[in-house]
């Protein structure tokens, strides 16, 4: 029975039985409550139901159970049951919740947030490496731009050289936490077709005048410059590959 008084039907279990039984079970429940399953406010299956339903014992559902509390998606009530919490107490950091949640968010919202959490940090740390970044940095940087006006007709590998020209800034910049929060959330989203969308060569070449701006600003010195440069190329490389999708209105300063 849930919280609003609506019986629960037993949801169905596994396809194939996967080996790491707490760490599956997990992974499936995080994905039935972020996509609505069991809702914010409702409880999950007593224990003998959801054994029956993975068909596994109390011990790894306690165990699954238990991560979830963790990730900040329920909170175990005695007596009561496991309550799922709302959205804002969930932790969208963790990699199953956020990558559950991108999978769900058709209006790409989740994905604006992403983008804008990246781009406030990643101009900070341009800003920074505008300041210290030394002839070494630099001369990576502009042989990685030059690279790239030569393979914006070979994508995968564009993008491969992409990344690596954002990630020798940030490692320029000095700032190890910004950097690991912007490589974890990319690392959730690099492969979802919501935020790759689509690339071409015109798009390529735009994308390189961009990373060329940058690149200009930290070796002139530019601190503001550069952090301009990075916002504007994140803003319009994000709004490309989004099309029409979404509030653009959420990508404002």
């Amino acid at each position: 029975m849930t919280a609003t008084g609506r019986q629960q039907e037993p949801s169905p279990g596994w396809t194939r039985r996967p080996a790491s039984l707490a760490s599956a079970v997990t992974a499936e429940l995080v994905q039935r409550i972020v996509r609505g399953t069991y809702p914010a406010g409702d409880t999950l299956p007593p224990e003998p139901v959801l054994c029956q339903t993975f068909s596994v014992s109390r011990t790894v559902i306690r165990e699954a159970v238990k991560v979830l509390q963790e990730k900040g998606l329920v909170q175990v009530r005695q007596g009561s049951g496991t309550m799922v919490n709302p959205q804002v107490r969930w932790n969208m950091l963790d990699e199953l919740v956020l990558a559950a949640t991108i999978a769900e968010d058709e209006s790409l919202s989740i994905l604006d947030d992403l983008v804008v959490t990246r781009r406030l940090l990643e101009s900070d740390m341009a800003q920074v490496a505008a300041r210290t970044a030394d002839r070494d940095t630099v001369d990576r940087l502009r042989a990685l731009v030059d690279r790239m006006d030569e393979l914006v007709g070979d994508v995968p590998a564009y993008e491969e050289h992409d990344r690596l020209f954002h990630d020798t800034i940030m490692q320029a910049s000095g700032n190890r936490i910004a950097r690991g929060v912007v490589r974890s959330l990319e690392a959730q989203a690099i492969t979802t077709a919501g935020y790759l969308g689509k690339s071409s060569r015109d798009l390529c070449k735009a994308s390189n005048a961009g990373h060329r701006r940058i690149l200009e600003r930290i070796a002139a010195k530019d601190a503001a410059g550069a952090a301009d440069a990075m916002f504007t190329h994140i803003t319009d490389a994000w709004l490309v590959r989004r099309g029409e999708a979404g509030d653009p209105g959420r990508l404002k300063r």
